[in-house]
């Protein structure tokens, strides 16, 4: 495994030349290259008030049966209210983003496929993020994914793809998607230079060769996780509401604020 150094705008050239190698000798996919441009389809949600039920119950044997079957059991927030912030998270992912810039910054092809590999790489942030939040997280990532196979169906829809190709497509973005996932977790968890082979992989098709664009993109990816890891794990579950850092931004690594200790005149 390659070490990254890291540089104030984040990974080294040299090491994202060293990814890009690494990468390349694993071949190369075939991308949906299904023409079209973005579809900005707005999705309308009314405003959800908090419905907080305090059952902070142990979790038991058998709710953790029912569970392993598919089913959830008594959730500490109103199921509807979660779905419904689910909802709001992914219409976040897919209406606060500047998919053109994306095309343009990472030499994108401007198709439904490359919507498609933006939309997941912000899902899956959004995953990550409320898997942090017990069962109830849990519960909203799966409704999180539900919204997003039923908009890209939608979208291919309008798009006017008949109904074999748009079953073929479909399977191929879900094999794309849980590769993705795989592979970003990894990343997440990993050295810079691990995160910029996935996001080589996925969200470049093995394309890109640029190590510029790899690098902005594990800054991208890093501030943004580290952003959204500050939110309010409450006001995620029953609102949904994330907002995302540019692209492009001066003193991205500096993206919150450090909170600066009090002294009384003691200074204790």
């Amino acid at each position: 495994m390659f070490h990254a150094v890291q540089t104030k705008n984040g990974l080294d050239q040299e090491a994202c030349f060293r990814a890009l190698a690494a990468c390349q000798q694993a071949g190369v996919s075939s991308p949906l290259v299904t023409p079209c441009r973005t579809l900005h389809v707005a999705t309308q949600l009314r405003n959800v008030k908090e419905t907080h039920q305090h059952t902070d119950e142990e979790v038991g044997a058998f709710t953790k049966l029912i569970e392993a079957m598919g089913f959830t059991g008594p959730l500490k927030y109103n199921k509807w209210k979660i779905k419904i912030a689910a909802l709001r998270m992914y219409t976040c992912c897919v209406e606060r983003i500047n998919y053109d810039e994306f095309f343009d910054k990472c030499t994108l092809p401007d198709t439904l496929n490359s919507w498609f590999l933006v939309a997941q790489l912000h899902v899956w942030m959004c995953l990550v993020r409320m898997r942090q939040e017990g069962r109830e997280g849990k519960y909203m990532c799966r409704y999180i994914v539900h919204s997003m196979w039923e908009d890209v169906e939608q979208r291919s829809k309008i798009m006017g793809i008949d109904a074999i190709h748009r079953k073929e497509a479909m399977k191929a973005m879900t094999e794309t998607f849980y590769a993705a996932i795989f592979g970003y977790d990894e990343g997440i968890l990993s050295d810079d230079c691990v995160l910029a082979a996935a996001l080589w992989r996925n969200l470049f098709n093995r394309q890109c060769e640029d190590p510029g664009q790899l690098e902005l993109m594990v800054e991208y990816v890093r501030k943004q996780m580290q952003y959204i890891d500050a939110l309010d794990g409450d006001d995620l579950l029953l609102t949904g509401e994330v907002k995302w850092r540019p692209l492009v931004e001066e003193n991205a690594q500096s993206i919150l604020k450090v909170v600066k200790p009090t002294y009384n005149d003691a200074g204790l």
